[in-house]
């Protein structure tokens, strides 16, 4: 699957499996794959405490009267997911820990 994505100039990123064959990955598709977890994390707390349905709106203005309190209810909670790194310069190189 991932060479006939590859030739239509799609990149698939996944974890590795114990069936699968082992692959070269770089260290941004690594970090990708850490924000994955987190990207779900948020659309879960978005879903669940901060009720963001996924509908079909009839106008904009619909949309963003059910959008954008959600977003402030999720603004104000007390503990939100995220990622912690540090770029670090070395060499001239930017470096990601």
């Amino acid at each position: 699957m991932f060479k006939t994505l590859f030739v239509d100039g799609i990149k698939l990123i996944t974890g590795l499996r114990n069936n699968m064959k082992n692959q070269l990955m770089s260290l941004s598709d690594k970090i990708m794959l850490r924000k994955r977890s987190i990207i779900e994390t948020i659309n879960d707390e978005l879903k669940n405490i901060c009720q963001i349905e996924h509908s079909r709106h009839r106008s904009f203005a619909n949309f963003l009267s059910n959008m954008t309190p959600s977003l402030l209810a999720y603004s104000f909670l007390p503990k939100k997911p995220r990622i912690k790194y540090e770029t670090v310069e070395t060499f001239g190189q930017l470096a990601i820990c």
